[in-house]
């Protein structure tokens, strides 16, 4: 049987090509792929041909093999109906929806173990934002939010949105995020910021902020986020800035700050929670938030996957209005 697949062949060039998906082997399945979502932040490094090429794809994705050097496939965010089984797999796999860390094609191959049943009350629009959900759960338990404080996040790009939406769950002082996007800044009043401003206009609450998120991908923006924050305060960095440098002021209040960097990154857990949290209760956690929170909004742009390449031109022309972008699959 025959698919089709993304493959990202140079710096902004991206084919949709025939590749062939074989029968499944005894302890595999087929799916068939219904939606895929775009990572605008990691998949538009690719694209730029930003991504470093001397680290594994990801080591925690068994789909994501090799290195991010040209050509390759991407993407980790892909919902399927399973359609058929090898000799080894129960018959009641057929026809279950299910979540998969796979590239944007048609039809894949996977085990049992690699694939995760979407819950009944979970969409397939929502289903393909749980890489987001579940990055944003990390960013907000690295962060450890407490009562009363008062929280700055640069970036409302999908996954900043998400985060703000968990953090306006907690009992803040203030919730504060920037973006440049006035649209993205709607957005994140309408999910429970406090306030939403132009990095540019941002005046910090009077003795700073106790936490401050840079999920913005830009790394001036981290020099900004310690300018925010108060003495003794913490800044979680969520971005990643790929080969783009950082360069940081570090020479004149950060001297004396005593403010904690930390990157936050979803393939682990935090060390002093490993005890009680695994990805599985993480995972359980994000299915629950998918179904309880309006991220709906948060979809911008439906595109079937013969038209991929007008998905990354609209993350670089149209970044604007691009929030979430989502592939389209039709039966063959």
């Amino acid at each position: 049987m025959m698919g089709r697949a993304v493959y990202f062949v140079g710096p902004e060039r991206v084919e949709v090509r025939d590749r062939a998906v074989p029968e499944p082997g005894p302890g595999e399945v087929r799916v068939q792929t219904l939606t895929s979502a775009v990572s605008s932040g990691t998949e538009r490094l690719v694209y730029r041909g930003e991504a470093p090429t001397d680290v594994p794809a990801d080591e925690s994705i068994a789909a994501l093999d090799g290195d991010l050097s040209f050509p390759l496939r991407y993407g980790y965010a892909a919902v399927g109906e399973v359609e058929a089984v090898g000799d080894d797999v129960g018959s009641e796999w057929l026809g279950r929806r299910v979540f998969a860390f796979n590239p944007h094609e048609t039809r894949f191959l996977a085990t049992p173990g690699e694939l995760y049943l979407v819950p009944d009350d979970v969409s397939d629009t929502q289903a393909a934002m749980l890489p987001t959900m579940e990055t944003a759960l990390n960013f907000v338990m690295d962060g450890n939010p407490l009562i009363g404080e008062h929280v700055v996040v640069f970036g409302q790009g999908v996954v900043g949105l998400v985060t703000t939406a968990l953090l306006s769950q907690f009992p803040l002082a203030s919730l504060t995020v920037a973006d440049c996007v006035p649209e993205r800044r709607a957005l994140a009043l309408d999910l429970g910021a406090t306030a939403a401003v132009h990095p540019e206009s941002l005046d910090p609450p009077a003795d700073g902020a106790d936490l401050t998120f840079e999920l913005s991908g830009n790394p001036d923006a981290l020099d900004d986020a310690l300018a925010v924050t108060r003495y003794a305060g913490r800044v979680l960095v969520g971005s990643w800035y790929g080969t783009k440098p950082v360069t940081l002021d570090l020479g004149g209040r950060f001297h004396r700050s005593r403010i904690s960097v930390e990157s936050s990154q979803v393939s682990t857990i935090a060390p002093e929670l490993r005890g009680r949290w695994d990805a599985d209760r993480r995972f359980s956690l994000a299915w629950e938030h998918l179904s309880d929170l309006p991220l709906d909004s948060l979809v911008t742009h439906h595109v079937a996957i013969e038209n991929a390449p007008r998905a990354y031109r609209l993350l670089e022309d149209d970044p604007d209005e691009a929030v979430q972008i989502l592939f389209t699959y039709t039966d063959d």
